[in-house]
């Protein structure tokens, strides 16, 4: 490495942010990526521990120790090229992936991690800035043309590469504009829409043509999250034009609170209040629905759920609160017993440092509510004996709400699309299909592969990245007898 004892001198240096008064006025991206003297140093402390326990704790096995040592020496676009060999969206990754990474550094056993994701958002931002990030096009066509169903992140990294070896894509998307969860599921002030429009530009001048607006499927949705579908096309017609279909859409189909008073005006899924935020900010509309002055509650404490928070926050919500069914996990892992797995601890957003009061281990009794609308909630608290959840007596509690948001997770992508195609499933209802051996990621349909949320269910952006690239391959080496894009 570089700088051989850089991890001995130099301590972790967090991305800077705008301060919460400032940045909740707007959905703009609040996180600065770090200058070139800050990424150096942050370089620097990435030790030669020899097993580079980071790059298999990564899903698309980003080579990090490399980058770093670029970095660090100053070789920027080659740093850029190394992490563009593994992962197609840096800018994504680098902004909203948890990093596992760092979970599983070497460093991480007795001290803090080496900042590995602020040095990916610094690499790509600098070749951004630079117009390092061009377009790729196959220098030859194979003449063979594969059809891409969703354009999440799974979907856009299988297009990006197929595209790039020489096929002709064409990527379905049933909403007005590309990203499927990436544009619609993700508030702006994480995630910068700008930087989808980047990308799909460059996958335009490789070759790739987007659809948008057109639900495949023998029918459109019935009820709508988010679908501006004016077009349908069947299965049978995408088999007919194209010689492999893939099917890469996200999970949307959100968990259900199945309690009294789920009925009442004011509870809402998450995305339903998600989605037309990040319309609004795009100027597709208006958000009909409206936090200002009122009290939110959000149940479910993850990424969605955050989400709901920060988004609440920005328009001016007289208080926020969020529970979680499971207990307060702890403030630090043992690192011991954990290393290098992703760890249970407690986990703080910048949307919760914007303001939100958190509980846990909580569950939710029933929804109250008043002519029809939602005005508290009524839960108890739990705790779990001999590997069960179990209420607290005497614990009941009611809270006051006037609105409520849903995020539980999401259970499977949508059901619509895998039954029209009449393809098998596991038994969380996604397309079965297996990921080595001989025809992986195929599933029990001619030509039709699966992958990301489709195929693993709700998962990370990076998942889906790493799916659509091995799908991309596995799709290849069925169209041509043998492929030369990486597993």
């Amino acid at each position: 490495m570089g700088k051989p004892t850089g991890f001995m001198e130099f301590k972790r240096l967090s991305e800077e942010s705008s301060p919460v008064a400032k940045r909740v006025k707007n959905y703009r991206e609040f996180t600065l990526h770090l200058n070139d003297a800050q990424a150096k140093v942050q370089g620097a402390r990435c030790m030669d521990c020899g097993i580079p326990f980071c790059t298999s704790g990564c899903p698309v096995n980003n080579i990090i120790p490399d980058w770093n040592d670029l970095v660090y020496r100053g070789n920027w676009k080659q740093a850029l090229e190394v992490l563009h060999s593994t992962n197609n969206f840096p800018e994504m990754t680098g902004r909203i992936c948890p990093a596992p990474c760092e979970a599983a550094c070497t460093l991480n056993i007795n001290d803090d991690a080496v900042g590995i994701k602020s040095i990916e958002h610094a690499i790509i931002d600098k070749g951004g800035e630079n117009g390092w990030v061009v377009p790729l096009p196959a220098k030859k066509k194979t003449g063979k043309k594969v059809a891409v169903v969703g354009s999440g992140p799974a979907g856009l990294a299988a297009a990006q590469q197929l595209a790039r070896t020489g096929h002709k894509v064409v990527v379905y998307e049933k909403n007005n504009r590309i990203g499927g969860l990436l544009r619609y599921g993700i508030p702006d002030f994480k995630l910068d829409k700008r930087l989808i429009d980047w990308r799909m530009a460059q996958l335009q001048a490789e070759g790739v043509e987007f659809k948008t607006g057109v639900f495949v499927g023998r029918e459109s949705l019935d009820k709508r999250i988010a679908c501006d579908a004016k077009k349908t096309i069947s299965p049978e017609e995408l088999q007919k034009k194209y010689d492999a279909v893939i099917l890469a859409g996200g999970a949307e189909t959100p968990r259900d609170l199945p309690v009294p008073g789920r009925e009442l005006s004011g509870v809402h899924f998450a995305l339903e209040f998600l989605i037309p935020q990040n319309r609004a900010v795009a100027g597709d509309g208006n958000n009909p629905i409206s936090a200002k002055g009122k009290h939110v509650i959000v149940i479910g404490g993850g990424d969605t759920g955050s989400d709901c928070v920060g988004t609440s926050n920005r328009h001016g919500a007289a208080s926020v609160t969020q529970f979680e069914v499971m207990p307060r996990a702890p403030e630090k892992e043992d690192k011991l017993l954990t290393w290098p797995n992703w760890p249970l601890k407690l986990r703080t957003s910048s949307s919760h440092e914007e303001g939100c009061a958190r509980d846990w281990a909580v569950a939710s009794k029933e929804l109250i509510g008043k002519n029809g609308k939602v005005t508290g909630l009524r839960a108890i608290r739990v705790e779990f004996k001999d590997g069960k959840m179990v209420e607290v007596p005497g614990s009941e509690f009611e809270m006051k709400a006037d609105l409520v948001f849903l995020a539980m997770g999401f259970v499977s992508p949508e059901q619509k699309v895998l039954d029209a195609f009449a393809i098998a499933k596991d038994g969380r209802g996604n397309a079965r299909a297996a990921t080595d051996g001989a025809g992986c990621y195929q599933t029990s349909v001619a030509k039709v592969f699966a992958a990301g949320d489709m195929r693993r269910g709700q998962s990370l952006v990076v998942w889906a990245i790493r799916e659509g690239r091995q799908c991309a391959r596995a799709v290849d080496e069925f169209l041509m007898g043998t492929s030369v894009l990486p597993r």
